[in-house]
């Protein structure tokens, strides 16, 4: 899964990404349709483990209302964030 997302790849990783609340979908729908071609296997990962947050736990994090933590806050997860807030 180096950079280049199989069919399959791309379908579940939009699978997980599906949220309970319309503003999570919505920022990171935007993400995919903007880097989905260069995500690699590293960035599937922290994207997996960032969809395990609870839904207003993450719109808080996505709109800047409060930081990550935990499990949460490592540098690749970090990074993902910040495109996801910069779209």
């Amino acid at each position: 899964m180096s950079g280049d997302l199989s069919d399959l790849d791309r379908a579940r990783l939009r699978w997980r990404a599906r949220r309970g609340l319309l503003e999570n979908d919505l920022i990171i729908t935007r993400f995919l349709d903007a880097y989905e071609a260069q995500l690699s296997e590293v960035d599937v990962r922290a994207l997996t483990q960032l969809f395990e947050m609870g839904d207003n736990e993450l719109l808080d994090v996505l709109l800047g209302r409060s930081a990550l933590d935990g499990v949460y806050d490592t540098p690749d997860i970090r990074r993902l964030v910040e495109q996801m807030k910069a779209l």
